[in-house]
C-alpha cells in the first residue's frame, strides 16, 4: 500500500512538473463570409480541426500578428474600411474583439514590426504605404503617423528584424521599395528608394530571412522569386532569379494585372504568397491557377534557392502559413471548400499533405500562433 503511494505521489509530482503540451491555433480569413475561422493545429501530427468563426463585420482579407502574440489585426476592405484588433485567448483560441478604427485606405496587406510599434498597411488601390502606431496594449492608433506613395499597386508591406527598414512590393512598376522607417514611424527613400524586378514580373509578396541577409520577392504575373541581399544599411542588392516552377508543366503563359475588370480565360501565372521556414532551410510559393505550392531548398552559403518540387494544393491557393516549429504549412485556397495542412520533411522539404478541415467562402489569408 505504501509503495502504492509512493508512486501515485511521484507520477503527479512528474505530471505536474512536466511541461504543458503546446497550443497552437490557425486562423484564415473568410472574405465573403465577413468571418475569421479558427482552428486548433496539433503539433504532433498536423491534424486540423474547426473550432468556429468570429465574425469580422465586412469583407476580412490580410491578417497580421503583434509582436508579442497577444493581438490579431485584420483589415476590412468593404465600406466602411476598418482595420480591427482582437486578444487571442492563449487557452482556446478564442478571438476577443479589442478595437475597430476606421483605415485611411483598403489594403490588401497589413503586417507588425518585431519591436511591437506600429502596424503597416499597403495599399493597391491607393498607391501608399501607411503607418499605425500601436500602444503599450496593442491597440491601434489613428490617423496614420507615416505615410510613402509608392506609385501604381503597392502589393505588400514588411519590416526587417532591427526595425529600421520597410520594403514594399511594387507589382505596378516591377520594384521592391527600399524605405527607411523611423522612431516616429515615418517612411523615407534608402538610397535610390528602389530595385528593380524582372519587367513585367510584377513584383507581390516578400518574405525575408530569418538571419536578415536576404529578402525573397515573388512575381505575380511573371512567377520569378527574386532574391536580394542586404547591406549592412539595409539597401538591396539582386543576386539571383529564380523562374516559376510550374509554367511550362501546366502550359501557363505570361500573367496580367488582375484588376475588378479583368477578363481572359488564358491560363496564366497567377503567383500569390511567399514563405520561408524558421530555420532558414526551406522556402515555398504559391501558384493559383495550377493550385500548386513549390517548394526550395535555401543554400545556407549563398542563400540561392534549389527546386526540391511541386505538389497539388487547394484551389486557388491564396495564403499560406508555417508553424513556428517548422513542421506544418498550412494553405488556404480561395475556391476550395477546405483548409489544408501539410507536412515538412526536415531533411528533404517535401511536403506531403496530412489534415483538412472545412473552409468558409473565398479563404484567403492565413496566420498561425502558437503559446
Amino acid at each position: 500500500m505504501i509503495k502504492k503511494l509512493r508512486a501515485i505521489t511521484l507520477l503527479a509530482a512528474m505530471t505536474m512538473s512536466a511541461p504543458l503540451l503546446a497550443q497552437t491555433f490557425v486562423y484564415v480569413s473568410e472574405a465573403d463570409d465577413g468571418t475569421i475561422a479558427r482552428y486548433s493545429l496539433n503539433d504532433q501530427t498536423g491534424a486540423l480541426q474547426l473550432l468556429g468563426h468570429t465574425s469580422a463585420g465586412g469583407k476580412v482579407m490580410p491578417m497580421a500578428l503583434s509582436a508579442d502574440h497577444k493581438m490579431l489585426y485584420a483589415a476590412i476592405r468593404s465600406k466602411p474600411l476598418q482595420l480591427v484588433s482582437w486578444q487571442i485567448d492563449p487557452q482556446n483560441g478564442e478571438l476577443n474583439k479589442a478595437r475597430a478604427v476606421p483605415a485611411a485606405d483598403s489594403y490588401p496587406y497589413i503586417s507588425t514590426d518585431q519591436q511591437g510599434r506600429f502596424l503597416l498597411g499597403a495599399s493597391y488601390g491607393g498607391d501608399v504605404v501607411h503607418v499605425y502606431r500601436l500602444d503599450t496594449h496593442g491597440a491601434i492608433s489613428t490617423p496614420p503617423v507615416g505615410s510613402y506613395k509608392t506609385g501604381h499597386a503597392a502589393h505588400s508591406v514588411i519590416v526587417d528584424a532591427s526595425g529600421h527598414n520597410a520594403y514594399v512590393g511594387n507589382l505596378g512598376t516591377d520594384r521592391v521599395l527600399q524605405l527607411q522607417l523611423s522612431a516616429d514611424g515615418k517612411l523615407s527613400a534608402l538610397g535610390t528608394g528602389y530595385v528593380k524586378t524582372a519587367a513585367d514580373n510584377g513584383p507581390r509578396h516578400s518574405v525575408l530571412s530569418p538571419d536578415n541577409r536576404y529578402l525573397y520577392n515573388i512575381g505575380e504575373m511573371g512567377g520569378i522569386i527574386t532574391q536580394f541581399r542586404r547591406e549592412t544599411n539595409g539597401e538591396l542588392v539582386d543576386v539571383s532569379q529564380t523562374p516559376n516552377a510550374v509554367a511550362a508543366q501546366y502550359h501557363l503563359q505570361h500573367g496580367r494585372e488582375r484588376g475588378a475588370d479583368y477578363n481572359d480565360s488564358t491560363p496564366r501565372i497567377w503567383s500569390a504568397d511567399i514563405r520561408m521556414t524558421p530555420n532558414g532551410h526551406f522556402l515555398y510559393a504559391s501558384e493559383r491557377t495550377s493550385s500548386t505550392v513549390s517548394g526550395y531548398r535555401v543554400s545556407p552559403q549563398d542563400g540561392k534557392l534549389t527546386l526540391i518540387g511541386s505538389w497539388p494544393v487547394e484551389k486557388q491557393p491564396r495564403g499560406m502559413a508555417i508553424s513556428a516549429d517548422g513542421r506544418w504549412l498550412v494553405v488556404s485556397g480561395e475556391k476550395s471548400a477546405v483548409t489544408g495542412s501539410y507536412a515538412i520533411d526536415s531533411q528533404s522539404g517535401a511536403l506531403k499533405r496530412v489534415s483538412e478541415a472545412p473552409a468558409g467562402h473565398d479563404a484567403n489569408w492565413v496566420t498561425i500562433v502558437s503559446y
